[in-house]
């Protein structure tokens, strides 16, 4: 088995009228994972306006450690409890960070999209930390420092920003690029 971290990406949505249950429900298998060794962390993306399903991440030290999550009794008891809260969820399994940018079929976005929507993740949340403790760390040296800053920063932005990136980016992130057509010249004579 892989030692990567494995990412489990669930779309569920909402039964009409439960989203407290639900979102209490969610809480609870949170907390649930938290107590599983090998967690990493999760993570919940709201849907936007209009729309009633919700991305729910769990990410696991490997995919050892996620398989002894899901198939625990623990897991099945609260995924019982949870009847009637969603309809039938889409469940996505992902290995490092090109998982952030897979689209079904045998295509990825090309590196050079990737880079863009990690930027437009990193950039803005990178300016709020720098506002909010750059005058805080500036007293320290540079190591300590930028330790500092990557342990706060990193699991915000790979639990959050950068899967809210892709998914608000995802038509453009998994549009074909257009190839311009080639002119031939003719050779004269």
């Amino acid at each position: 088995m892989s030692n990567q971290p494995v990412t489990l990406m669930v779309a569920r949505r909402v039964a009409s009228g439960r989203y407290g249950d639900f979102s209490q429900w969610l809480d609870e298998g949170r907390e649930l994972a938290a107590d599983f060794t090998g967690y990493l962390g999760s993570g919940v993306l709201a849907p936007p306006p209009g729309d009633d399903e919700y991305q729910i991440i769990f990410r696991f030290q490997n995919a050892e450690t996620l398989e002894r999550w899901e198939h625990s009794a623990s897991r099945r008891a609260w995924l019982e409890r949870g009847a009637g809260l969603f309809d039938e969820p889409e469940e996505h399994r992902a290995v490092g960070m090109d998982s952030w940018f897979s689209v079904p079929g045998p295509r990825t976005s090309p590196r050079w999209k990737q880079a863009i929507a990690i930027w437009l993740a990193f950039f803005p949340v990178s300016l709020m930390f720098q506002l909010l403790f750059g005058d805080a760390l500036a007293g320290l040296p540079t190591v300590p420092r930028v330790l500092a800053s990557t342990l706060m920063l990193t699991p915000v932005m790979v639990f959050i920003f950068i899967p809210l990136s892709t998914r608000l980016l995802a038509p453009w992130l998994q549009a074909e690029s257009a190839r311009l057509p080639r002119l031939r010249m003719k050779r004269s004579g």
